[in-house]
Protein backbone atom coordinates (compact mmCIF):
# COMPACT_ATOMS: atom_id res chain seq x y z
CA UNK A 1 0.00 0.00 0.00
CA UNK A 2 1.56 3.33 -1.16
CA UNK A 3 2.34 5.90 1.81
CA UNK A 4 -0.40 8.84 2.55
CA UNK A 5 0.87 11.86 1.00
CA UNK A 6 0.73 15.31 2.41
CA UNK A 7 -1.38 18.01 0.02
CA UNK A 8 1.84 19.27 -1.33
CA UNK A 9 3.43 15.91 -2.15
CA UNK A 10 -0.25 15.44 -4.18
CA UNK A 11 0.16 18.80 -6.05
CA UNK A 12 4.14 17.64 -6.77
CA UNK A 13 3.10 14.20 -7.90
CA UNK A 14 0.35 16.06 -10.38
CA UNK A 15 2.78 18.41 -11.33
CA UNK A 16 5.55 15.59 -12.27
CA UNK A 17 3.00 13.92 -14.06
CA UNK A 18 1.92 16.84 -16.42
CA UNK A 19 5.35 17.57 -17.15
CA UNK A 20 6.59 14.70 -17.91
CA UNK A 21 4.40 11.96 -18.85
CA UNK A 22 4.42 13.37 -22.71
CA UNK A 23 8.02 13.10 -23.09
CA UNK A 24 7.92 9.86 -21.21
CA UNK A 25 6.04 8.06 -23.34
CA UNK A 26 6.90 9.46 -26.74
CA UNK A 27 11.10 8.49 -24.97
CA UNK A 28 9.44 5.32 -24.32
CA UNK A 29 6.93 4.64 -27.47
CA UNK A 30 10.56 5.50 -29.30
CA UNK A 31 12.01 2.33 -27.31
CA UNK A 32 9.05 0.10 -27.79
CA UNK A 33 7.58 1.23 -31.38
CA UNK A 34 4.37 0.88 -29.63
CA UNK A 35 2.48 4.02 -27.67
CA UNK A 36 0.20 1.98 -25.89
CA UNK A 37 2.94 -0.54 -24.35
CA UNK A 38 4.72 2.83 -23.60
CA UNK A 39 1.61 4.70 -22.27
CA UNK A 40 1.68 1.66 -19.54
CA UNK A 41 5.50 1.70 -18.85
CA UNK A 42 4.82 5.35 -18.14
CA UNK A 43 1.68 4.82 -15.43
CA UNK A 44 3.47 1.47 -13.65
CA UNK A 45 6.53 4.62 -13.47
CA UNK A 46 4.45 6.94 -12.01
CA UNK A 47 2.66 4.29 -9.57
CA UNK A 48 6.02 3.14 -8.28
CA UNK A 49 6.63 6.93 -7.53
CA UNK A 50 3.74 6.90 -5.39
CA UNK A 51 5.36 4.17 -3.71
CA UNK A 52 9.09 5.66 -3.00
CA UNK A 53 10.26 8.39 -0.50
CA UNK A 54 10.14 11.68 -2.31
CA UNK A 55 13.08 12.16 0.25
CA UNK A 56 15.61 9.78 -1.59
CA UNK A 57 14.56 11.10 -5.46
CA UNK A 58 13.93 14.77 -4.73
CA UNK A 59 16.58 16.37 -6.85
CA UNK A 60 17.23 13.79 -9.30
CA UNK A 61 13.46 13.09 -10.36
CA UNK A 62 13.98 13.25 -13.67
CA UNK A 63 16.75 11.22 -14.04
CA UNK A 64 14.04 8.77 -11.95
CA UNK A 65 11.66 8.56 -14.15
CA UNK A 66 13.68 8.31 -17.46
CA UNK A 67 15.76 5.45 -15.72
CA UNK A 68 12.29 3.39 -14.30
CA UNK A 69 10.56 3.69 -17.76
CA UNK A 70 13.91 2.35 -19.77
CA UNK A 71 14.66 -0.51 -17.35
CA UNK A 72 10.95 -1.20 -17.66
CA UNK A 73 10.74 -1.03 -21.49
CA UNK A 74 14.32 -2.61 -21.17
CA UNK A 75 12.75 -5.72 -19.76
CA UNK A 76 9.57 -5.71 -21.76
CA UNK A 77 11.79 -5.52 -24.89
CA UNK A 78 13.61 -8.80 -23.55
CA UNK A 79 10.93 -10.59 -22.40
CA UNK A 80 9.39 -10.71 -26.08
CA UNK A 81 12.73 -11.81 -27.63
CA UNK A 82 11.72 -9.93 -31.09
CA UNK A 83 13.43 -6.80 -32.51
CA UNK A 84 10.99 -4.32 -32.73
CA UNK A 85 11.23 -1.30 -35.56
CA UNK A 86 12.26 2.07 -35.22
CA UNK A 87 8.89 4.37 -35.41
CA UNK A 88 9.58 7.51 -37.11
CA UNK A 89 7.00 9.81 -37.77
CA UNK A 90 7.70 12.84 -36.55
CA UNK A 91 6.23 15.43 -38.46
CA UNK A 92 7.21 19.47 -37.97
CA UNK A 93 4.83 21.56 -39.11
CA UNK A 94 6.00 24.39 -41.31
CA UNK A 95 5.12 28.44 -39.72
CA UNK A 96 2.83 29.92 -42.16
CA UNK A 97 5.22 32.59 -43.16
CA UNK A 98 7.25 30.07 -44.91
CA UNK A 99 7.70 29.56 -48.45
CA UNK A 100 6.98 26.47 -50.26
CA UNK A 101 10.46 26.08 -51.74
CA UNK A 102 11.84 26.42 -47.96
CA UNK A 103 9.32 24.25 -46.38
CA UNK A 104 10.21 21.04 -48.90
CA UNK A 105 14.08 21.82 -47.92
CA UNK A 106 13.48 21.67 -44.58
CA UNK A 107 11.32 18.76 -44.98
CA UNK A 108 13.44 17.08 -46.89
CA UNK A 109 16.77 18.36 -44.48
CA UNK A 110 14.60 16.41 -41.75
CA UNK A 111 13.66 13.03 -43.77
CA UNK A 112 17.59 12.83 -44.04
CA UNK A 113 18.68 13.36 -40.67
CA UNK A 114 15.74 10.60 -39.57
CA UNK A 115 16.83 8.63 -42.22
CA UNK A 116 21.20 9.38 -41.03
CA UNK A 117 19.24 8.75 -37.55
CA UNK A 118 17.65 4.96 -38.19
CA UNK A 119 21.66 4.29 -39.33
CA UNK A 120 23.18 5.23 -35.86
CA UNK A 121 23.81 2.23 -33.50
CA UNK A 122 20.85 1.93 -30.75
CA UNK A 123 22.92 3.20 -28.07
CA UNK A 124 23.55 6.45 -30.20
CA UNK A 125 20.56 6.72 -31.35
CA UNK A 126 19.26 6.86 -27.66
CA UNK A 127 21.55 9.30 -26.39
CA UNK A 128 20.71 11.65 -29.22
CA UNK A 129 16.86 11.31 -28.24
CA UNK A 130 17.92 12.20 -24.77
CA UNK A 131 19.92 15.07 -25.45
CA UNK A 132 18.04 16.74 -28.08
CA UNK A 133 14.20 15.30 -28.11
CA UNK A 134 13.81 15.32 -24.32
CA UNK A 135 16.69 17.97 -23.89
CA UNK A 136 18.48 16.20 -20.59
CA UNK A 137 21.32 17.73 -19.61
CA UNK A 138 24.93 14.90 -19.87
CA UNK A 139 24.79 14.38 -16.52
CA UNK A 140 20.62 12.81 -16.70
CA UNK A 141 21.49 10.94 -19.42
CA UNK A 142 24.65 9.29 -17.86
CA UNK A 143 22.26 8.24 -14.97
CA UNK A 144 19.71 7.23 -17.26
CA UNK A 145 21.54 5.24 -18.84
CA UNK A 146 23.84 3.58 -17.09
CA UNK A 147 26.89 5.64 -18.47
CA UNK A 148 30.01 7.87 -17.73
CA UNK A 149 28.91 11.45 -18.09
CA UNK A 150 32.48 11.60 -20.64
CA UNK A 151 30.72 8.24 -22.58
CA UNK A 152 27.33 9.61 -23.08
CA UNK A 153 29.54 12.79 -24.66
CA UNK A 154 31.76 10.62 -26.84
CA UNK A 155 28.54 8.87 -28.20
CA UNK A 156 26.42 12.19 -28.95
CA UNK A 157 30.17 13.56 -30.67
CA UNK A 158 30.19 10.22 -32.70
CA UNK A 159 26.44 10.14 -33.50
CA UNK A 160 26.42 13.74 -34.30
CA UNK A 161 29.87 13.27 -36.39
CA UNK A 162 28.35 10.13 -38.33
CA UNK A 163 25.20 11.37 -39.06
CA UNK A 164 26.81 14.81 -41.02
CA UNK A 165 28.39 12.62 -43.18
CA UNK A 166 25.44 10.83 -43.68
CA UNK A 167 23.24 13.70 -44.93
CA UNK A 168 26.38 14.90 -46.87
CA UNK A 169 26.91 11.66 -48.51
CA UNK A 170 22.85 11.90 -49.36
CA UNK A 171 23.26 15.59 -50.77
CA UNK A 172 25.71 14.79 -52.93
CA UNK A 173 24.16 11.98 -54.08
CA UNK A 174 20.76 13.62 -55.00
CA UNK A 175 22.46 15.99 -56.27
CA UNK A 176 24.32 14.17 -59.28
CA UNK A 177 21.25 12.12 -59.79
CA UNK A 178 19.41 15.61 -60.15
CA UNK A 179 21.92 16.66 -62.62
CA UNK A 180 22.24 13.42 -65.16
CA UNK A 181 20.50 13.96 -68.05
CA UNK A 182 16.90 12.68 -68.91
CA UNK A 183 16.90 10.00 -71.40
CA UNK A 184 14.75 10.53 -74.29
CA UNK A 185 11.24 9.03 -74.24
CA UNK A 186 10.78 6.40 -76.90
CA UNK A 187 9.29 7.55 -80.42
CA UNK A 188 11.82 10.28 -80.17
CA UNK A 189 14.84 10.44 -82.86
Amino acid sequence: MPPKRAAGDKAWIQGLLAKHEGPLTRYVSRLLGDVERAREVVQESFLRLLEAKRSDIDGHVTEWLFTVCRNRAIDLKRRDRRQLPLAEGVEIPAEESESPSAFLESAQKQRSLLHALTKLPANQREVIRLKFQEELSYREISRIMGLSESNVGYLIHTAIKTMREETKKEEIESGQRSKQPMAPQGGER
